[in-house]
């Protein structure tokens, strides 16, 4: 088959989306949410989240859409890898499609009530602010949370993914390495931080390292060989 692949996405709109989603996200989670919560401190937090409330709000439309792109590329994908072991892309997709499209976004509901609570005049009239602030706090750490469970979902896709792309005979076998330590870093971070509480900067670091080298070097070949991979 030798660069050929057989009725399949363009390879470089796959890396476009890719890199658009690794920018829409790492914006949301990187600078919006990592700027704005304090961990162990309710009142700060609350008051960065109101003192930034239309970056706050930004960031949820950010993530959105990137789990929008998210659930295209899982298509995609699939389409892509299916000639090489059609079980195997479609159980590596559905992860992807269960980890941000579904999970991920469902749990935007935690970062949008974060805000809502602080916002609300029937919860004003009831608590006070010390217990408003908590409350949330408490929806911004159950973000969190939600997001390592999506984490475990999605490292298990690109633990698949990166078999799919060794296996292939079309792409680099370091792409699917690559892809195969990024889906270990997700599990690490996602069980590790369950496991083993007062770790979490270890995990992330972890988890940051293996998911740049492997998914931002995924992105970028796709998005710049793409036009090399010819579609027949």
């Amino acid at each position: 088959m030798g660069n050929q692949i057989q009725n399949t996405p363009s390879v470089r709109l796959i890396g476009i989306l890719y890199v658009f989603v690794i920018i829409l996200a790492g914006f949301s989670q990187g600078y919006v949410r990592e700027g704005i919560f304090v961990a162990g401190d309710a009142l700060n937090t609350s008051e960065n989240i109101l003192e930034n409330e239309g970056l706050f709000r930004l960031g949820l439309m950010t993530d959105l859409l990137a789990f929008l792109l998210d659930a295209i590329i899982s298509v995609m994908l699939y389409l892509l890898l299916k000639p090489y072991g059609k079980t195997l892309a479609l159980i590596s997709s559905s992860l992807r499609l269960l980890a941000h499209p579904a999970i991920g976004t469902l749990n935007l509901l935690n970062h949008y009530l974060a805000l809502h609570v602080l916002k609300s005049e029937p919860l004003s009239l009831s608590f006070n602010q010390d217990q408003i602030a908590s409350l949330s706090h408490l929806f911004m750490d159950a973000h969190s949370y939600g997001y390592l469970i999506a984490g475990a979902f999605f490292g298990i896709h690109c633990l698949l993914l990166g078999v799919q792309l060794f296996q292939s005979a079309v792409f680099p076998k370091f792409l699917g390495i690559l892809m195969f330590f990024a889906g270990l870093g997700y599990l690490i971070e996602t069980f590790g931080d369950f496991a083993f509480p007062g770790n979490e900067a270890l995990f992330a670091w972890i988890v940051g390292i293996s998911a740049a080298l492997g998914e931002v070097t995924l992105a970028f070949y796709f998005l710049i060989k793409g036009s090399k991979i010819k579609s027949v």
